[in-house]
């Protein structure tokens, strides 16, 4: 861990990098923040010392658990957190014009030098009501990082949420490729897919600037127009291609592609599936393994997969494999995927077998069109033979949930706990500042999250805890844990001497969400009817002072 650096006015800021997205600036906000900036410091309160928790209520798409993600965006844009002249002129223009001189002159002084964050680590596992961030410093600075906090977070954990679900129903083996870009809402919801998709447990992108920006590993081969655009063979003019090891040339690729397809069709492997294959396919394919021998992969529903596409890849894989490459494989974009991808492996094994080329029969199959969890679900129970699914619209959209839906609120003033009421008793806060620990059982899962003042003692293992529902005093229980993990960590001290944690690349991010979501019990993953898990618990003590705060803050009615 290091010591942070001051973020301060006078040129603090050199060598930090702000957000990815450079429309992340302290105007990405909502208009009530500045009206409520310019009040505080009109009332003298803006500088009064503040704690403001960032969770959410419901875990997402029906399940028991949501991904966290966001955190080093947070981070990148409050380290660089400045208004500069021209974005004061507009607040200025935005506010009433009998707002104050003075208040615009603070404006240029504002800064998070003053600013702490806790933050549960990028890449956890979380549940409802469990603060991801806890936000500390002067009132009005901390109200101004709400609405971008709560933008940089929600769509974030959503989607890598909705990524891990996607993971755990395909299964560890099976490679995940995100294709979201294209229905992704905007660039910056294309490139916030991309990056959070592979936190989330995928295995790559097709996006090409998100691969450039996170170092995700890309994917992409051919369309359909690709395809299409080919009428025959005779268009191939360069028909040569040499060997992988350099040590001979074909002059006359096209040619020993033809000879292959001749081969496939008088042999056993095809049952008599096809008689004459779609040549303008076979051309497309022919110049595609011409420009890419080591990456050859076909997409082959363009025509008829099983009369044309199929046959007509081994014929080129065949060809590429007298060359000494290995063809990629095949992928499905239409159709019954289970069906077609079992009469693909049926035929690859069919190949290997009569022209005795080792490992054909395992040729990598692919499958995109519009899959969602259901679908992957559909598959399994099915059976199929795909290796590879690409997924884009309901992995990108969300499809299922379009928010998360979390929340923002006061719980300390001047050290004073604050509590937010509600006839909605899930909308009622949990006041104070507060610390969050995880506690395990004997077996390695986690057993419950619970929250105790700042000044309790911490759980210990092997100590017994009375672990409580925050509002239902029926839900209690004692807990014996085997492993204590406290959840919020520092990761911005601002001039505080705090030591900070340092932020992870993302691949080590993505690691950690896989070993969490390893370490979660199977029953609180599934898709359907997940088993709860036991959520937010407070400490009796925080418990009884939230029930004491709550009919202190309370108006009491009056019958008539």
């Amino acid at each position: 861990m290091e010591k942070a650096t001051e973020n301060g006015p006078n040129g603090a800021h050199s060598g930090r990098v702000g957000p990815t997205n450079p429309m992340v600036t302290p105007l990405l906000t909502d208009q009530y923040q500045f009206t409520m900036f310019y009040a505080y410091w009109k009332a003298g309160k803006h500088n009064e010392r503040a704690v403001f928790d960032l969770y959410f209520r419901r875990n997402p798409f029906g399940g028991e658990y949501t991904i966290f993600a966001g955190l080093e965006e947070c981070i990148r844009f409050i380290s660089t957190f400045k208004l500069t002249e021209e974005e004061i002129a507009f607040v200025r223009e935005s506010l009433p014009p009998s707002c104050e001189d003075g208040f615009f002159d603070y404006l240029r002084e504002v800064d998070c030098s003053d600013v702490e964050v806790y933050a549960v680590s990028e890449g956890s596992v979380v549940f409802p009501k469990v603060p991801l961030l806890r936000v500390e410093g002067p009132v009005a600075v901390v109200q101004l990082l709400e609405t971008p906090f709560l933008n940089l977070i929600n769509y974030a954990s959503l989607v890598a949420t909705n990524a891990a679900r996607h993971r755990f129903v395909a299964g560890k083996e099976k490679m995940l490729l995100e294709f979201g870009l294209r229905r992704a809402q905007g660039p910056d919801g294309g490139i916030g897919a991309s990056k959070y998709c592979y936190l989330g447990g995928f295995d790559a992108t097709s996006n090409v600037a998100a691969g450039k920006l996170f170092g995700i590993p890309l994917r992409g081969t051919h369309s359909h127009a690709f395809v299409s655009s080919f009428m025959s063979p005779d268009e191939i003019i360069d028909k040569s291609l040499h060997s992988s090891d350099g040590s001979s040339i074909c002059e006359d690729f096209v040619s020993l592609v033809q000879k292959w397809l001749s081969k496939i069709q008088w042999s056993g492997s095809s049952h008599g599936a096809f008689g004459e294959t779609n040549q303008s396919e076979l051309a497309a394919f022919t110049s595609y393994a011409l420009a890419f021998p080591n990456n050859f992969l076909a997409l082959v529903d363009t025509y008829d997969v099983i009369r044309s596409g199929i046959p007509n890849f081994c014929a080129v894989a065949l060809a590429l494999s007298d060359l000494g490459y290995k063809a990629t494989g095949i992928r499905l974009d239409s159709g019954d995927l289970a069906y077609l991808s079992c009469e693909a492996r049926k035929f690859f094994v069919a190949i290997e077998n009569d022209f005795g080329v080792p490992g054909f029969g395992k040729t990598s199959i692919t499958a995109s069109n519009d899959l969602n969890e259901e679908t992957l679900d559909a598959l399994n129970k099915q059976g199929h033979e795909v290796d590879a699914f690409g997924i884009g619209t309901h992995l990108v959209t969300c499809f299922a949930q379009p928010a998360l839906g979390c929340v923002f609120k006061l719980v300390e003033i001047n050290d004073q706990p604050r509590i937010k009421l509600s006839e909605d008793v899930s909308k009622v806060s949990i006041p104070c500042k507060k610390r969050c620990f995880r506690l395990y059982g004997k077996e390695g899962y986690p057993l419950v999250d619970i929250m105790t003042g700042e000044n309790e003692p911490s759980p210990k293992v092997g100590e017994r805890i009375l672990c409580r529902h925050p509002f239902n005093e029926s839900k209690r229980a004692y807990v014996v844990p085997q492993r204590v993990e406290e959840l919020l960590k520092c990761y911005w001290p601002g001039t505080s001497d705090k030591a900070k944690e340092d932020l992870l690349p993302l691949k080590d991010i993505r690691k950690r969400c896989m070993e969490q979501l390893e370490q979660m019990r199977p029953d609180h993953m599934r898709r359907l009817n997940p088993t709860p898990y036991k959520q937010v618990s407070v400490s009796a003590k925080l418990y009884d002072f939230i029930h004491f705060l709550w009919l202190n803050e309370a108006p009491v009615g009056e019958l008539q």
